[in-house]
């Protein structure tokens, strides 16, 4: 049941004051970061730096079947390309199971646990009896009380939790309010397998109390563990972290975030070419609100950000919203620091490694002078790199379907005689070429676009590109002039 949120601003600000925040993320290596699990880390980290606290990365490996050190790799690489940082060493959870074990004997030793030795043929039995019943509570308890002497011999058993059977277990959640369960619909659940490996239930709760966590932020799919995990730290006697369970990011129809809604990793979204000022931004937004602001910097984000503006309903993924801020993004950057981004983004791009290969000091001068034309058509950095191409491109150029289109044969007979005057200029720049090719429209009497736009196809193999005078200007007369004449 949910109710109102539990605590006020004021509250809750001045409990953060009392104590060194402590957040954490604490993906599972089976796979790429997750969009929705970059947002989890954000929130994290964004909550830790603005209250001078630290945020720990714990790697929950204990599926060693799924676990893979390219996953691993890809979680660093993903939150590193984000600028998400973390305190101290990455915490690897799976070496860390003989503490694990050393919590479940103290809890057998304190009666708060104790040994079930139901076979796995008892097991499905309790389960369906207790469906078809409509109980919610499957395990019976039937090795609760029971003399572990009568075990069959040589059974293994499981370690469970001795639950409370009555009352009521209540998580007091930052963003989802006071969530209260009935503790006769929780079970005695397993701390440790038969096998003698911890559960994951077991091990998150030891590894956070290790770590000094003083916040849980995570997924509204953990809300369900919640009630579990805090009869754990009941049982041992230890503080219970606050929580905030935030909903899970959507689609744009509404449905849970699946292939069919395209990239669901951070490294697809590198790859589309956004920035990571963008995606930090973005995600942030997904689900927090600040009023109507809407475009943050990093350091406006940890001052602001807080548990309470998070809401209850799951966010939609919007690509155009995000594409709209990327333009942005770009637009704001340096011409310089935006060709270290294309530096970095290349090698994860389509045709980034043909235009790194040929990336020479003076390729690089002439991309950083066509940079304030470029950025002003792009979206994302593959946009830019593809606006680019005509910067790169080997002669002769290959011109797509509608360049060929517009050059006809009258419009490369005005080319021919277009050459010449451009040839004779004295001076190149996109003034002088502009007046130039005025001049020559006036004289064949024609308008601009007649001359401009073969022009523009001649010279990039496109029909759009940047203003064609700045094209004249960043190629130079030498590339310009063999271009047109390669045409020609």
């Amino acid at each position: 049941m949910l109710q109102g949120r539990p605590h006020s601003a004021r509250r809750h600000d001045a409990c953060n004051r009392m104590t060194e925040i402590v957040t954490r993320f604490a993906p599972s290596p089976t796979g790429f970061l997750h969009i929705g699990g970059a947002r989890t880390a954000l929130f994290n980290w964004l909550y830790a730096r603005g209250r001078g606290g630290k945020m720990l990365l714990r790697i929950e490996d204990t599926d060693r079947e799924r676990s893979t050190k390219a996953a691993i790799d890809a979680i660093l690489d993903g939150l590193n390309w984000l600028g998400i940082t973390w305190d101290g060493d990455a915490i690897y959870q799976f070496p860390r199971a003989a503490r694990h074990r050393e919590v479940v004997e103290q809890m057998l030793a304190a009666g708060a646990a104790y040994r079930c030795y139901a076979t796995p043929d008892e097991l499905t039995e309790m389960r369906e009896k207790a469906r078809a019943e409509g109980r919610k509570r499957l395990y019976d308890g039937r090795w609760r009380d029971r003399d572990p002497s009568k075990a069959p011999p040589g059974a293994k058993p499981a370690i469970r939790l001795r639950a409370p059977l009555e009352g009521e277990t209540v998580i007091e959640d930052h963003v989802q309010g006071r969530v209260v369960f009935q503790n006769e619909n929780l079970d005695d659940f397993v701390l440790l397998r038969s096998d003698g490996n911890p559960t994951y239930m077991l091990a998150v709760v030891v590894d956070d109390h290790d770590m000094g966590v003083t916040h849980i932020i995570r997924g509204d799919d953990h809300l369900a563990n919640a009630p579990r995990q805090k009869q754990i730290y009941d049982a041992m006697g230890w503080t219970v972290p606050q929580m905030a369970h935030i909903p899970l990011i959507h689609g744009p129809d509404g449905a849970k975030l699946s292939k069919r809604h395209g990239a669901l990793g951070v490294e697809a979204y590198r790859a589309m070419g956004y920035l990571p000022q963008t995606m930090r931004n973005y995600l942030a937004r997904l689900g927090w609100s600040h009023g109507d602001q809407e475009i943050f910097s990093t350091e406006e984000l940890i001052a602001a950000f807080d548990l309470p503006q998070i809401g209850r309903s799951p966010a939609r993924l919007d690509l155009a919203r995000l594409d709209s801020l990327n333009g942005h993004y770009i637009r704001q950057y340096t011409d310089t620091a935006l060709l270290t981004e294309i530096d970095r983004v290349l090698p994860h791009i389509a045709g980034g490694t043909e235009l790194a290969a040929k990336l020479t000091p003076e390729l690089r001068a002439r991309l950083c002078a066509a940079m304030p034309g470029l950025k002003e058509r792009a979206k994302t950095l593959v946009e830019l790199v593809e606006g680019s191409h005509y910067l790169w491109a080997d002669r002769p150029l290959q011109l797509d379907e509608k360049a060929n289109g517009i050059l006809t044969a009258d419009a490369r007979g005005l080319m021919r005689e277009l050459v010449n005057d451009l040839a004779a200029l004295g001076t190149w720049d996109a003034a002088a070429t502009e007046q130039a090719v005025r001049a020559f429209a006036e004289r064949k009497e024609t308008k601009l676009a007649n001359v401009a736009q073969p022009l523009r196809a001649a010279l990039t193999g496109r029909t759009t590109s940047p203003p064609i005078f700045d094209v004249l200007a960043v190629l130079g007369r030498e590339e310009s002039l063999a271009r047109l004449r390669d045409r020609l």
